[in-house]
């Protein structure tokens, strides 16, 4: 990939990613697979005004080996230096940015229950810091390709090639393939921006799913809760940020506890260095009570089973069908990408900034009006070219939100 492009797609992660405000730390998160293109990123990072960056490699087979060789209790330890670190962070707020490039399916075969025994040993621990930190820091995950997830998404070309197709497709979705990309995002959060507004005037109390492949589910909403989408601003220092390079979606916290029928996946999930596939949820009252999947049942009931928030929901995010992921005819087997080329849901830990006035709240308070709490946030995508989504206001008004899989107004 040319480096000029490399170079924007950088400094928009960066920029318009990162938001970093002169002088903030950053700390940057990546596997070894393009480390070249870190020292790019670092070097924007400080261009951009951070008075330091810090990188924390990872590495998909150390944490195969770790799950494989290590007790229970050794995984599920936070060591005291651990959580001195996590606290400091708390402390100071620095801009964490996450780069994914790791193989979707490199974790297959784990053991699934004692992976999930000993993250919620350290979630024990963590959790209290994570909830000081909530919505008061600037965050961005973006991608760069990995040679074993390239092979997965172009598995007829060698590994060179397939890596650049990777790269190609990364920054088109991304926006940073043509054009200007900070312009190309500054328009594409206007227009999301614009979604959000006409949706928060309608005064939604439940969202209605319907679609051929069977998904007939019903999801409560909360009175207080608005739609976001694109950009945010961290209340500590008034930085705007984008979360997510790509993001195509609209969304809202729904109330936990309310949500009814089936709904059938539409594209695989990649949890936690596996592929699940073909799977359906059946929920009642709000809580999933029976799933299936054709590969990896053992891995989604593992998910499922975390706590006692991971099979309610947090999150519904709308994203149009013709979405310029979608179009790309790539299968990226990655939530971040995928999760932009339908409409989806998650199942965990809701968003306490889509409360209105959220920082008026404490969190006891923003739990109570019911943002779901879990340890997992996990989208999973169920939009199709004939999905079709009515919004039902306190009056009992129904307003078509979308038509055949795409916006309906």
């Amino acid at each position: 990939m040319k480096s000029e492009l490399l170079r924007q797609y950088a400094k928009l992660i960066a920029v318009t990613g990162g938001g970093i405000v002169p002088g903030q730390s950053v700390v940057l998160r990546a596997g070894l697979d393009q480390p070249e293109f870190v020292l790019m990123l670092a070097e924007e990072c400080y261009a951009a005004g951070a008075g330091e960056v810090e990188v924390e490699w990872e590495y998909q087979p150390m944490e195969r080996l770790k799950n494989e060789s290590e007790s229970v209790e050794t995984l599920g330890t936070v060591k005291l230096w651990q959580e001195q670190k996590l606290r400091y962070r708390a402390d100071t707020l620095p801009v964490m940015l996450y780069l994914e490039s790791a193989d979707p399916d490199g974790l297959a075969g784990i053991d699934q229950l004692k992976r999930a025994e000993a993250q919620r040993r350290r979630y024990a621990v963590t959790k209290p810091i994570s909830d000081e930190m909530e919505n008061r820091y600037q965050w961005c995950i973006a991608a760069v390709p990995g040679v074993e997830w390239a092979r997965k998404v172009f598995p007829g070309l060698g590994d060179a090639e397939a890596v650049e197709k990777l790269w190609e497709a990364i920054l088109s979705c991304s926006r940073a393939l043509e054009g200007d990309p900070a312009e190309n995002w500054r328009r594409h959060n206007a227009f999301l921006q614009d979604r959000c507004a006409k949706l928060n005037a309608m005064g939604l109390v439940s969202l209605e799913y319907r679609a051929s492949n069977g998904t007939e589910l019903t999801v409560g909403l909360i009175p207080e809760a608005m739609f976001l989408g694109g950009s945010e601003t961290n209340p500590v220092n008034n930085a705007v940020y984008n979360p997510n390079i790509p993001s195509e979606e609209v969304y809202i916290t729904p109330r936990a506890g309310e949500a009814e029928g089936i709904v059938y996946a539409t594209r695989p999930l990649a949890y936690r260095g596996q592929l699940i596939d073909g799977f359906w949820l059946r929920f009642e009252h709000g809580r999933v009570v029976d799933c299936g999947a054709n590969r990896n049942e053992e891995a989604l009931r593992a998910l499922l089973d975390m706590d006692e928030g991971s099979r309610m929901l947090g999150e519904c995010a709308l994203v149009p069908y013709d979405s310029p992921i979608r179009n790309s005819g790539v299968m990226f087997y990655n939530t971040l990408f995928d999760e932009n080329a339908a409409c989806h849901l998650a199942l965990g830990r809701g968003y306490t900034s889509n409360i209105r006035n959220y920082g008026s709240y404490s969190l006891d308070e923003l739990r109570a009006m019911g943002v779901n709490d879990s340890m997992v946030h996990e989208d999973f995508m169920i939009g199709c070219a004939d999905l079709s989504v009515t919004g039902i206001t306190a009056g009992g008004e129904r307003i078509a939100i979308f038509a055949d899989g795409g916006w309906a107004f």
